[in-house]
């Protein structure tokens, strides 16, 4: 299920949403003590994470992660968390907790371990998690090209991350898996320009995810994904 909100222009959208989300996590510190929100990366987001940052709330109980990462260092361009820490974790959020999904040295089955013992310790279930989506309706990393889809998006797996390995796009990922992402309580899929909308009228016509991952989300029979998108 999914609800479209449309806006003007993409600052409009940008205030919009992240006055929505700092008040959901308020709400989630003022009931639980504590927060968590995963993002997606990419040039989309830069603006939201401005609005979001100088967002007056207690960020100190807010543990931030990403959807995915490209498993490449920290200096690189490509680095989501560099994109994550220079423009999220500045202003009021620069004291919220970082939940980083790069660790040193290979992505191996040691690293993969590691890193899905302390996700399960210390950060899922999440609470909210904002999503993009490629021109090939892949979102997180589950690519509909990559080996690893049926893995990812198999909704009997058990909440927790994934090596995966693109044929379509550069780089080794790590991301979180379906049943990980479908357990947010807030869900949301952040979207601008035309051919974004064009994909995600095709992701709307068909329910088979494996050709596009996306429609796992838009299609679920209980979990609603509130769609933010500007021209």
């Amino acid at each position: 299920m999914f609800n479209k909100h449309i806006f003007a222009s993409r600052p409009e959208l940008d205030q919009a949403f992240a006055e929505q989300v700092a008040a959901q996590l308020q709400s989630l510190i003022e009931k639980n003590g504590k927060a968590s929100i995963a993002f997606s990366g990419g040039s989309t987001p830069k603006g939201f994470f401005a609005a979001l940052s100088v967002q007056d709330i207690a960020w100190d109980k807010v543990t931030v992660t990403l959807a995915d990462e490209r498993w490449v260092e920290y200096e690189d361009n490509n680095s989501n968390t560099r994109l994550l820490t220079e423009n999220l974790l500045t202003n009021n959020a620069k004291v919220a907790r970082l939940f980083s999904l790069k660790r040193d040295g290979a992505l191996d089955a040691d690293n993969l371990a590691k890193l899905n013992q302390d996700a399960n310790d210390g950060l899922l279930p999440l609470d909210i998690v904002i999503l993009g989506m490629g021109e090939d309706g892949h979102t997180a990393s589950l690519f509909p090209c990559s080996a690893e889809i049926e893995q990812g998006l198999d909704q009997q797996a058990a909440p927790g991350l994934l090596k995966v390995v693109p044929t379509s796009a550069p780089f080794e990922r790590i991301s979180f898996n379906f049943s990980a992402l479908i357990q947010a309580s807030h869900l949301y899929l952040h979207l601008v320009g035309d051919n974004k909308m064009a994909v995600l009228d095709q992701a709307i016509s068909s329910k088979d995810s494996m050709q596009m991952p996306i429609r796992a989300f838009l299609h679920h029979d209980v979990k609603t994904v509130d769609i933010f998108w500007a021209e």
